[in-house]
């Protein structure tokens, strides 16, 4: 009985570690950089029809919201310095 257990053991880790050995398909040009297209597609996206060609004011609208966060957050500081106490909303720092 206690062979029998063992070999189910040993079974089922060799079928779950199969997939784990399986060739994945990949042609690394160097250590680490193992990146191919899947077939039909470019090896270039820049310029083919899959280039997305993001907008450039799109693409600021991150930055942009990080300035004005700084900026809050300057705010909040000062006050803190000034009256001791941190006060998260900025609507009401304005108001002291």
């Amino acid at each position: 009985m206690r062979t029998f257990i063992f070999a189910v053991a040993l079974g089922t880790g060799a079928v779950l570690a199969a997939p784990a050995m399986a060739y994945d398909g990949t042609k690394c040009k160097a250590a680490g950089n193992c990146w191919e297209p899947k077939p039909g597609f470019p090896e270039k996206i820049a310029g083919s029809k899959y280039d997305p060609k993001h907008d450039p004011k799109e693409l600021n609208k991150q930055s942009e919201s990080i300035k004005g966060m700084e900026e809050r957050n300057a705010r909040r500081i000062e006050a803190a310095k000034k009256s001791g106490k941190f006060e998260y909303d900025v609507t009401k720092l304005s108001a002291n």
